[in-house]
């Protein structure tokens, strides 16, 4: 392959003759109305994830226009594509099992079809954390958009937002404090408009981190889907990736420790997604840059709550961006950041922060480091006998009075287990910890699942928030005492695989731990005795199940990690 060939014919189709090749292609193309003019221009390639399975991408088709408007301007020939489209309300049994397949197609599709740089458009949960992963990996120049956030609905004239307040209705109705009508009145308003979720999960939390790691332009992440703003930005971003595509700059050249190491601080500043520690840990883990868990941890630690958005504020994202979005943010926590790194619009962050004002005194969604909503630490790494490799626990979203807990408890062998929750027979009292095992990534590719409901008949004694385990994930948009992502998780013989029924276990959040209170022998017993689950026959679920890597390390398969 020539490596100096730009535009058309870059990465030519091999017929062992590449005088053959180009004049093939330019034969195919002047079919679909391109001139030899067209052709000399650099190619950009631009991935479409519209589909009628992921509705927060409805409005994907106008920026893809905005996208193409803006290489066109800079000279460019844009070059649509698709992708696989994630979904996250509409895919069995989570998004998250197809996050690793979308990554990998996305980087062999950008590897085979000649381009001289790549927009990828996505948005909704695993489809921005996938398109991540597939840029580090590749040799191209990239830059990212997001569909954007939607707008808040309204019921009886409260704010609504997906999917926080979801949840919390959803909680209410299962107590029998909102009747059936209520409910679909709910319903109906919670998603008024196109778009992800305009609360702080895991769309919008990875929106924020990707602009902060550089691989969006700045103020690329909060404008919601339906304004003139998003299209405003599709334009720019078109321009730009014609830019790129001249410099040569790829997403390696951006995605450095010290980009994480911001990216780390916004994460703590937002008190964002628990997600976003597994999609970090994965991207990183391809741009051949080390992290891990005690990063988090440590940088947990060093930033205060700075943001006022559900599910750890009250506010959602268009009051984020009202407020100036992400470039107020990284003013706000200028004092702490490594102002060296070049994002994709070739500027140092300390040249993009000069012209931009600290958070204004008429907005209360962002604060300042000498003024913060809440304290460092809102999101907690955990490690104990429960979890020796770590797990993570949102404190921002969890209740103080569980932070330190010690209870029996009750399992529950996967998502569809945990139906026997509202079971009375089991007599779950407040003080009980609510274990999912079995839900981890090569259980079944580690769904929304960790937040598991309270059983009907406390919530319905007004009980709002119970301890709970498990080796799955839960919504960015969700709230509660929830420990998460531990590891190693029971499919593997993780020691999750030996609670039973009646188990003590401790939680201390401030001390970070989670521990088992079982007596080492008989743990071994127990293992002695377990029986793992065994992996899926064929196709994708099983090359999953044998090559993913856990929690810690960011589920992703091994042999795509840049370390291999």
């Amino acid at each position: 392959m020539n490596e100096t060939a730009r535009g058309v014919d870059r990465n030519l189709t091999n017929y062992a003759d590449a005088g053959f090749s180009r004049y093939l292609r330019r034969a195919f193309l002047a079919s679909a109305g391109y001139d030899g003019g067209d052709l000399e221009r650099p190619v950009i390639g631009v991935i479409d994830t519209s589909s009628d399975y992921n509705t927060c991408h409805r409005d994907m088709p106008q920026l893809v226009e905005s996208v193409k408007r803006g290489v066109l301007e800079a000279g460019g020939l844009p070059m649509v594509f698709p992708t696989i489209s994630l979904g996250e309300i509409l895919l069995s049994p989570t998004a998250m099992l197809y996050r690793n397949l979308m990554a990998m197609e996305t980087e062999e599709m950008i590897r085979a079809q000649p381009m001289d740089a790549v927009v990828l458009l996505g948005g909704c949960d695993k489809t921005l954390p996938a398109q991540l992963m597939a840029s580090a990996s590749v040799e191209v120049p990239a830059i990212h958009l997001v569909a954007g956030s939607m707008l808040t609905g309204d019921w009886r004239g409260e704010r609504l937002g997906a999917c926080t307040d979801c949840r919390r209705y959803w909680a209410q109705h299962r107590a029998g404090d909102l009747d059936e009508q209520a409910i679909v009145g709910v319903r109906q308003s919670l998603c008024p408009t196109s778009g992800t979720c305009m609360v702080m999960g895991t769309a919008s939390t990875m929106a924020c981190l990707a602009e902060a790691l550089g691989m969006m332009l700045p103020g690329a992440a909060s404008p919601a889907a339906v304004t003139g703003a998003r299209l405003r930005m599709g334009v720019a971003t078109g321009r730009q990736a014609v830019a790129l595509a001249v410099e040569g700059r790829t997403a390696r050249d951006i995605l450095t420790r010290a980009a994480f190491e911001n990216a780390l601080k916004v994460l703590a500043a937002l008190s964002g997604s628990t997600n976003a520690v597994v999609h970090l840990l994965a991207i990183a883990g391809r741009a051949g840059v080390e992290l891990s868990l005690d990063d988090f941890d440590a940088f947990a630690k060093q930033v205060p709550l700075l943001v006022d958005c559900k599910p750890a504020g009250v506010g959602y994202m268009e009051d984020f961006d009202k407020a100036g979005g992400v470039p107020v943010l990284l003013k706000a926590l200028e004092g702490v950041l490594d102002l060296d790194v070049v994002g994709v619009d070739g500027k140092t962050l300390g040249q993009q922060l000069q012209t931009v004002e600290p958070p204004a005194d008429w907005q209360t969604t962002i604060r300042t480091l000498d003024a913060p909503l809440g304290p460092a630490s809102s999101l907690v790494v955990l490690k104990g006998s429960l979890a020796p490799d770590g797990a993570v626990l949102k404190k921002a979203s969890s209740s103080p009075h569980l932070h330190k807990h010690r209870g029996p408890a009750v399992v529950f062998d996967g998502p569809d287990d945990a139906a026997r929750v509202d079971d009375p027979a089991l007599a779950i009292t407040p003080e009980h910890v609510l274990v999912m095992r079995y839900a981890g990534p090569v259980a079944m590719g580690m769904p929304e699942a960790g937040s598991m409901p309270l059983p009907k008949y406390l919530a319905e004694q007004g009980v709002k928030d119970m301890v709970r385990i498990s080796d799955g994930r839960m919504s960015g948009t969700a709230y509660g005492t929830v420990v998460l992502h531990v590891a190693p998780e029971a499919a593997v013989g993780g020691v999750l695989a030996l609670v039973r029924d009646g188990d003590m276990i401790e939680l201390d959040v401030e001390a970070g731990r989670v521990d088992l209170l079982v007596e080492e022998e008989e743990l071994a017993r127990r293992r002695a005795e377990l029986v793992l689950p065994v992996l899926p026959k064929r196709g994708w679920r099983r090359l999953y199940g044998e090559r993913v890597m856990q929690a810690n390390y960011g589920a992703d398969l091994d042999f795509m990690r840049d370390d291999g």
